[in-house]
């Protein structure tokens, strides 16, 4: 998928210069967050990187069972 799919499909919606990519992010993150989810799986989903360079080079894990959930 090319950077500017989600920026397009936006603007097919209707939310030109309403909304952007990054508030949707955003919104998804504190509803899931809010929705109690774990934040692993929600940093995961969002393709964040883990900050924490020993976790990091240690936890390969993607949660892919609780993400599909």
């Amino acid at each position: 998928m090319s950077n500017n799919t989600m920026l397009y499909v936006m603007y097919r919606m209707g939310y030109h210069g309403r909304a952007t990519v990054h508030g949707f992010r955003a919104l998804a993150s504190t509803t899931l967050n809010e929705a109690r989810i774990r934040p692993d799986l929600i940093e995961k989903q969002l393709a964040h990187e883990e900050r924490k360079k020993v976790r990091a080079a240690y936890n390969r894990a993607l949660y892919l069972a609780e993400r599909r959930a």
